[in-house]
């Protein structure tokens, strides 16, 4: 059978496809939910519109993506007992343990209270109306924290032991699973990643907006949030970034070989700007480096030896036996400069609008003057702002909306395919993992007619996004200016439509 229609190929495209595209909604989700909820709460301390009319626009944008997001989630556990049932038959009681955890105690913070706070807005005090949004960011963030855990375990599998009569792996250390190494710094990293991809999505749209002079006392409190946010959060990825490449060189090197492009071992060991190599061959036909920061990178060491992927080959295949333990090395390679070079291109655009917003750099002078509504942020003076930055950073903020997605997803590309061959590292292979009685006919359909869907999903997303950004923050009522003070609302709001509504 071609190797490219093969079962195992085509399952592994699927989940590919799927996966990928679920992750675009996910770092907006986390980020997006503590930003509205930051923004209520401003709300709710100082009274001003600016903020209660910034929290309902970031809302509704919340809410479009939140949607899109749990539909396309649920298709990710279908999966394992579609395409990959031996996976769930052998590690089901390790990997099911903190899926269901992810359901029962994050996914209820998120569906309850997201309730209360759609519905909640004429009824519930605007303090306990500002709380549930709170709880729906804890929701997300424990969803998250419980996901990542359960694919750290596959990265690095611990507390569990194979049970020899039924052939399964068993779960004997659940708190060891939640708090190993592996999952601490997927952690920080993944969370990290979705502010910086919040930052850039919230000053994307403030930019957009602010260009055309259109709703500028939100959009100028919303740009400032975003570009904090987005400059907070690159920080934060870079210091992850770099903790989590030296516990996967301690843990996975022919990942970080791969990265690298690194065949044979060096000490010092040079960090690879460019190379081009034949992977059969085994070495580089050209290569652009700089000598001794891969080994400052992996060891905090300039001089510290790294191993190549000729090396852990050789040596998993004296511990695992004979085969091929290298992933796709071009795909790896790259995937891992993408990631860092989207992220932190996002990153340094923040930190050029920072600076130009500080320094009062715009295009409109007759624009400056404002209402007194600026948001008072711990790393910011409270000063006046403007409008409109240069043109040219007009356009790169709209367009950085994008880099932090792309980073997101060549980020889970690199850390899935760079485990390859193994779907849980020196445990299960994924060639053992697929599902055996399902056909090549069957996974072809259903990887058709899924990317078929969900290529529909992205134009209803995309549109719906489109449509509410163009129509930009909503117009106060009288409702929502003055919200109940007792829990159920006004009497005689009672048959009034909701102010808040989709």
């Amino acid at each position: 059978m071609d190797m490219a229609l093969a079962p195992e190929t085509l399952a592994r495209w699927q989940f590919g496809i799927t996966t990928v595209y679920h992750f675009l909604f996910v770092p907006l989700t986390i980020s997006l939910a503590a930003l509205v909820a930051g923004l209520e709460t401003a709300w709710v301390r100082t009274g001003r519109e600016t903020y209660l009319r910034a929290t309902k626009f970031w809302g509704k944008l919340f809410l479009i993506n939140i949607a899109m997001g749990v539909v396309t989630g649920i298709v990710q556990e279908f999966q394992f007992g579609m395409n990959w049932s031996d996976y769930s038959r052998f590690v089901g009681d390790v990997f099911g343990a903190p899926l269901a955890f992810e359901a029962l105690i994050a996914f209820f913070f998120e569906s309850t209270f997201i309730g209360l706070w759609i519905f909640g807005w004429d009824k519930l005090p605007k303090k306990i109306h500002c709380a549930c949004m709170w709880m729906v960011s804890l929701g997300t963030i424990l969803s998250s924290y419980f996901i990542l855990a359960a694919n750290s375990w596959m990265q690095h599998p611990v507390g569990y032991r194979i049970n020899q009569v039924t052939g399964r792996a068993e779960l004997t250390d659940f708190w060891h699973v939640l708090t190993q190494e592996t999952t601490l710094v997927v952690v920080f990293h993944t969370l990290a990643a979705a502010f910086l991809t919040g930052g850039a999505f919230v000053a994307g749209i403030a930019a957009y907006h602010l260009a055309r002079k259109k709703h500028i006392p939100v959009m100028r409190t919303s740009l400032r949030l975003g570009l904090v946010t987005l400059v907070i959060g690159g920080m934060l990825t870079a210091v992850s970034g770099d903790e989590l490449g030296k516990v996967m060189f301690r843990q996975q090197p022919m990942k970080m070989a791969a990265a690298e492009a690194l065949w044979d071992k060096e000490a010092p060991a040079p960090f690879s700007v460019f190379a081009y190599g034949d992977v059969d061959e085994g070495h580089n036909k050209v290569a652009i480096e700089i000598p001794g920061l891969l080994s400052f990178l992996a060891h905090n060491d300039f001089s510290s030896e790294v191993p190549g992927i000729n090396d852990v080959n050789k040596a998993e295949q004296e511990k695992y036996g004979a085969g091929d333990y290298r992933p796709n090395i071009p795909v790896a390679y790259w995937g891992f400069r993408w990631m860092i070079g989207f992220g932190m291109a996002s990153f340094t655009l923040g930190l050029a609008g920072l600076y130009l917003t500080r320094r009062k750099l715009w295009l409109a002078p007759e624009l400056r003057t404002f209402e007194d509504e600026v948001p008072r942020l711990a790393l910011t003076r409270r000063r006046e702002l403007g409008p409109a930055l240069t043109t040219w950073y007009w356009r790169l903020a709209v367009l950085t909306l994008a880099f932090p997605l792309i980073a997101n997803s060549w980020g889970w590309i690199f850390t899935e395919m760079g485990r390859q061959p193994w779907a849980v590292y020196g445990v299960l292979r994924t060639a053992d993992a697929v599902s055996p009685s399902v056909s090549q006919t069957e996974v072809l359909v259903s990887m058709s007619v899924f990317t078929a869907l969900y290529a529909i999903l992205a134009v209803i997303e995309v549109r719906l996004l489109v449509k509410y950004v163009k129509a930009g923050p909503p117009e106060l009522t009288d409702a929502d200016r003055n919200p109940p003070t007792t829990v159920g609302g006004h009497d005689r709001d009672a048959d009034r439509p909701m102010a808040f509504s989709y």
